[in-house]
């Protein structure tokens, strides 16, 4: 792990993933996910979900576990898995320790890139008290042809920041969001404070797929900002 980043011109943005980096959204839309999946005859654990699954939208899950276990979800199952999400984050959703403060110490403009639609996302940040932070610059991967792992998004939020790629930095807390930026040509750390984490912070898969560090406190933001 290093925070030591390739030569590069400054910084003009910083882009957040939403689920899993701003709020700890991931444990109940993961377990939500499970259930259902379970129930439309997939026997497959949270575990095996969260390492296939985290980070990617629901029709881009959907299309998979049609295509690679051959189970074919009912009509409205992803509006009921939506919607029983939406349910349990109306409960139990916190956002991040030490998030709103960071945010409150940036000295450049940032936004959000996610995989989550946008009713959701911005709920999601509503309830956490943190939508105010970004005010319109929220952008969904139902904006762009192509979710994570496709750079589509993040290139996207960019041209609608007014920065070039090569001047942002990406925080992210899934393998297909650091493929994703790291296909847009942006920098990237990995994100790995949020509760589906458990123990295991080392994030070894996101500096695999190309992660130039990983963080596990939001306190530490401004040192990862500076960094890069």
């Amino acid at each position: 792990m290093t925070d030591a980043f390739p030569a590069s011109p400054p910084l003009a943005l910083v882009i957040f993933d939403c689920d899993g980096v701003l709020i700890d959204s991931e444990p109940i839309s993961l377990a939500t996910l499970t259930r259902g999946l379970n129930e439309i005859g997939l026997a497959i654990s949270l575990d095996s979900v969260r390492e296939r699954f985290a980070g990617t939208s629901m029709t881009s899950i959907m299309e998979r576990v049609a295509r690679e276990d051959g189970v074919t979800a009912p009509d409205g199952f992803v509006e009921r898995v939506k919607a029983e999400t939406l349910a349990a984050f109306e409960a139990e959703l916190t956002a991040m320790a030490g998030i709103a403060e960071a945010l409150g110490l940036l000295h450049l403009p940032f936004c959000v890139a996610s995989s989550s639609d946008p009713v959701r996302l911005r709920r999601s940040l509503a309830l956490t008290g943190l939508l105010p932070l970004f005010e319109d610059h929220v952008f969904s991967s139902t904006q762009v042809a192509r979710g994570k792992p496709f750079p589509d998004l993040f290139l996207f939020a960019a041209e609608r920041m007014g920065a070039a790629p090569e001047r942002c930095l990406v925080i992210e807390d899934s393998v297909p969001g650091v493929q994703a930026a790291r296909a847009a040509g942006m920098r990237v750390v990995g994100f790995t404070g949020g509760g589906h984490w458990g123990h295991d912070r080392d994030g070894r898969d996101l500096l695999a797929a190309g992660a130039f560090s990983v963080f596990s406190a939001h306190a530490e933001l401004g040192r990862i900002v500076a960094a890069a």
